[in-house]
């Protein structure tokens, strides 16, 4: 089944819960490998913090634009792959980013332009699936107050509301294509074991 990229409407917050596993099929009605994209708000409670060095941490925004990621290609989940396939993610977004003039560092999962963290993110794995949240500020308002933060819209004076639905769609298409094109090489690529 081929990967599929929906983008929401609404204004959702997330609160942590999308990482969920079958949180698109289950909220959204959407079956199999996936990408759900939407802007809004973050707030991430408490009993939803997956990285366990954020524990105790506020992790919150007023504005972002979330990639939810699910993938059920790999039985049982590999924790590894998910993560490298977090970076690809993170990547290409950078890349994007680059072509419209935006000139940010990565440093591990996360974006930086200038010292201002410019996105946050996590991959978890759970029976069925691999999961990533991908979250990129658009405003740096309602960001915590101890982290230098970046909004999407305060990088460049040009930018505008259109670039970030731009951006949306040209990073989850050309996820899917890299997740395809691994696919492909794979069927092949000549094994010798």
């Amino acid at each position: 089944m081929q990967m599929i990229h929906q983008h929401l409407k609404k204004n959702l917050c997330y609160d942590g819960s999308p990482i969920q596993p079958l949180w698109a099929l289950d909220k959204h009605g959407i079956k199999g490998s996936s990408i759900v994209t939407w802007v809004g708000p973050m707030y991430i409670e408490p009993q939803n913090i997956v990285d366990v060095e954020d524990v105790g941490l506020e992790i919150k925004s007023d504005r972002m634009v979330h990639f939810i990621v699910e993938h059920f290609d790999c039985q049982p989940a590999d924790i590894r792959t998910c993560y490298h396939r977090q970076r690809i993610l993170v990547m290409l977004l950078k890349d994007q980013l680059q072509e419209m003039g935006i000139y940010c560092t990565r440093s591990g999962d996360d974006l930086f332009v200038d010292s201002g963290k410019l996105t946050v993110s996590i991959a978890t794995v759970s029976p069925t699936s691999m999961k990533i949240h991908l979250g990129m500020n658009i405003t740096s308002e309602g960001t915590p107050e101890d982290v230098e933060t970046r909004g999407f819209l305060e990088c460049k004076d040009s930018l505008q509301e259109e670039h970030i639905i731009q951006i949306i769609h040209n990073v989850s298409k050309a996820y899917i294509r890299e997740i395809e094109d691994i696919e492909k090489d794979i069927t092949k690529t000549r094994s010798f074991y």
